[in-house]
Order: C-alpha cells, then structure tokens, then sequence
C-alpha cells in the first residue's frame, strides 16, 4: 500500500506541478500581449497550495524531512525509535486537531469566492485537512514499518537510515590531504 500511495502522490504533485509551470506561463505571455487572464493567478495559488501538501507528505513517507539528530544520534536505536514513536504521536494528535479545525474552516467557507476565479474558497481551506490526513497515513506508516523491523534496526519514523552514521567528531567533510 505505501508504494501505491506513493505512486498516487508522486503522480499528482507531477501533475499539478506542471500545470502549475503551463498556467504561469500561458498568463505571463497572454499579459505581455495585453490579454491578461485575470483567473490564472488564483488558481496557480490554489493548486500550488495542494502541491505543498501533497510533497510534504511525499517527503513524510521518504523520511525526507530535515530534522537535528544531534543529541539523539548516539542513542541506541531501541530508545531512538521509542522517542520518536512518542514524537509521532504528539505530531498526528496536533495534526489530527489541524485537520478539524480546517475542516471547520472550510465549512465556514463554503460561500466565500476565491478572488476573481469564480471558485469556492473550500477548495483553498480543504487542502489543510486532506494535507493533515496525509500526513498523518505517512508518519504512521513508518511508524508501522520502523517497529516491524525494529530488529534489523533499518527504519526510524522520521530518520533516513541508508546515510552512514557519523561519529562524535566527524564532521561529514571530506579529508583534506
């Protein structure tokens, strides 16, 4: 299932990013000719707030997010996991509560019109709580994954495992000779 969603998100954010790039485009040269398309620019916005969702969760999933190890890069792996499962669950509870506080946004909203675009300003507020959702699938399913193969000690919940670990006085530059 994580690699069909990450397959979903990855086609998604491709796509939006795209028509992200065409919509842009097409509005800067039709402005240039004294044809602006007055719309474009509200909906650049609005799919470009989905795209932030949609790669903050891409990025949740690959463990891709930046993040200071130091004090707990020395840990054994065992209580490095059991931090950050305790992390994980005070992050999806704060998310959790985003996602129906935006919702409620997004009720309020409901009659409100997106700048000039003619579209419900939902479409805008809903992106937090489908984001917050999301979000919250990745972190649990690494989660999932990290305490599956807690014995092979590969996977932390938020941590790229498949970069060598550094000493305590490494510095991750390459040696000067």
């Amino acid at each position: 299932m994580p690699g069909f969603l990450a397959r979903i998100e990855f086609v998604a954010g491709a796509i939006l990013l795209a028509v992200i790039t065409c919509l842009v485009f097409i509005a800067a040269t039709m402005r240039f000719f004294g044809y602006p398309l007055i719309w474009s620019v509200d909906l650049a916005q609005l799919l470009f707030i989905w795209l932030c969702f949609i790669g903050a969760s891409r990025a949740m999933r690959e463990r891709g997010h930046l993040g200071v190890d130091f004090l707990v890069r020395s840990m054994p792996h065992r209580y490095r996991l059991t931090l950050e499962t305790a992390l994980a669950a005070i992050f999806v509870t704060f998310l959790m509560l985003l996602a129906v506080e935006g919702y409620d946004l997004t009720m309020m909203n409901r009659e409100r019109q997106f700048g000039d675009s003619g579209l419900s300003y939902a479409y805008v507020t809903i992106a937090v709580p489908v984001g917050c959702i999301m979000l919250s699938i990745a972190i649990l399913g690494n989660l999932y994954q990290s305490w599956r193969h807690v014995r092979e000690e590969r996977y932390l919940v938020f941590v790229r495992k498949d970069q060598p670990e550094l000493s305590a006085g490494e510095t991750g530059e390459p040696e000067q000779i």
